[in-house]
């Protein structure tokens, strides 16, 4: 029951768009399924990480430390807010035609997608304070306390892995509309706009 109530609220929470919804689609519409399926995975390596720590009662350290949490947090706004100047200068010098004619390299190879998906996912105390307030919430009665929160950390990606590859198949999918040069730099502006506008969130935030 426990296991079912976790997977369903699993679900919920992938689908509920953020810092890493943004990510991921950017990739996918810039360089393919390939690059979002990349950030995914880089994504979820940080939301192992987060659960593992919270696990192990690392992540309650951040979440007593002020100061921790403020660095992390200023760190995050600043990831994301650069990400989304990249994002509207890409559209501003033409980057929707195609990255080659406009002069701007997406990112060689998978680990530029991958490590962009990683570092918004370590840099965002958010992710440590929502691993250590959701989890435990699914465990039951008399269970190891840290295996059974490493067990549901990792249900807790492959569902998120499910669902975002839904996500990068549909944009997939879509990309001889979403491919046309107009609609590509539309969506560039769109997108730096939201990572802006998360990294300013983030920055003005207290807990």
């Amino acid at each position: 029951m426990y296991l079912l109530a976790f997977v369903g609220a699993c679900v919920l929470v992938a689908m509920a768009p953020g810092v890493s919804t943004a990510i991921i689609l950017r990739q996918t519409l810039r360089a393919g399924r390939g690059s979002g399926m990349a950030a995914t995975l880089g994504n979820e390596t940080g939301i192992l990480l987060w659960g593992l720590a919270a696990a192990f009662g690392l992540s309650a350290l951040l979440v007593a430390s002020q100061l921790a949490y403020d660095v992390m947090r200023v760190v995050g706004a600043v990831v994301l807010v650069v990400m989304g100047a990249q994002a509207l200068w890409q559209a501003r010098k033409g980057a929707a035609a195609t990255d080659v004619e406009a002069g701007v390299a997406v990112v060689p190879g998978l680990r530029g997608p991958y490590l962009a998906g990683l570092g918004t996912c370590l840099a965002n105390p958010k992710a440590a304070v929502f691993a250590m307030s959701f989890l435990p919430q699914f465990v039951a009665p008399g269970q190891n306390v840290p295996v059974t929160l490493a067990t549901l950390a990792v249900v807790w990606v492959l569902v998120d892995l499910a669902w975002y590859g839904l996500l990068i198949w549909t944009v997939a999918k879509a990309k001889a509309v979403l491919g046309r040069p107009a609609v590509r730099r539309r969506l560039e502006q769109i997108s730096g706009v939201v990572l802006i506008g998360l990294g300013v969130r983030l920055a003005v935030e207290s807990r």
